[in-house]
């Protein structure tokens, strides 16, 4: 049972508040940093640091002296997300979508108002996509973020927009709220939604909502490549094929969560 009137554990509050800080920098923390952002001494935050990095969950850079996340977090954090239902009921139909277009295929949550990566799928020699399981991305430019937030409610999305913005990567983001909810529209009608170089220039994407067996959307799927790669395909026919991947996970989702399916 939840007791609320128990104390919790200072140092281990501590330890968890530095691994996210870390989460957020791109380049890592100095002690001096970490020290101040715990309000604790120095020596306090050494010795909390020095823990963490003997265990494996942080790594020092020896030239910076800057802390970094440690392998045994990320394998952690990869084993975590190897458990995810849905990571593994989606994984046959993320391949074939990746044979039948020859484009990156990632599976997409909505989290904390972001969308967070949870399988990448890479055709063999091809131009990687920057992207990586984990890796957090804006939802209002992006076809797998756009086909997240086009079904939740508007006070939900409206809620998003207040903590995250509407960022500008380029000229193309769309930074209006009215003007993205007339795009979410488009994807409710449509069943799919496209990034047109809005994240990144350069690199397009298409993306189409997972749904429960309540009708509610729980993930997403995208393809995404380079302008070029999409002309050749065209955006109809790359949407389709996402879209076919999308609802087959549906199904099987439906039909492995449902008991009366």
């Amino acid at each position: 049972m939840r007791t609320l009137n128990t104390a919790s554990v200072p140092a281990l509050d501590r330890a968890l508040t530095v691994l996210e800080l870390l989460a957020k920098s791109n380049k890592g923390l100095g002690l001096g940093e970490l020290s101040r952002s715990l309000g604790v001494p120095r020596s306090s935050t050494h010795c909390l640091l020095v823990t963490l990095e003997r265990r494996g969950y942080l790594e020092r850079n020896i030239q910076t002296h800057r802390y970094l996340f440690g392998v045994k977090l990320l394998s952690l954090a990869n084993l975590a997300l190897s458990g995810i239902k849905l990571r593994e009921v989606a994984a046959p139909f993320l391949q074939s979508l990746m044979r039948a277009t020859r484009f990156t295929v990632h599976l997409g949550i909505l989290k904390d108002g972001e969308a967070v990566l949870i399988e990448k799928v890479e055709p063999p020699g091809m131009l990687r996509v920057a992207t990586w399981i984990g890796k957090r991305m804006d939802v209002h430019c992006t076809g797998l973020g756009k086909a997240l937030i086009a079904y939740i409610p508007e006070e939900e999305l409206d809620l998003v927009i207040r903590k995250h913005g509407l960022p500008r990567h380029n000229e193309n983001t769309v930074t209006s709220l009215r003007k993205l909810k007339v795009q979410l529209a488009e994807i409710r009608s449509k069943g799919y939604a496209i990034d047109a170089e809005e994240d990144e220039l350069g690199l397009c994407c298409v993306g189409a909502p997972i749904f429960n067996h309540e009708g509610k959307v729980i993930a997403s799927v995208s393809a995404a490549g380079t302008l070029s790669q999409v002309a050749q395909e065209s955006f109809h026919s790359l949407a389709e094929k996402v879209k076919k991947a999308a609802n087959a996970i549906s199904r099987e989702m439906r039909s492995g969560l449902d008991p009366s399916s």
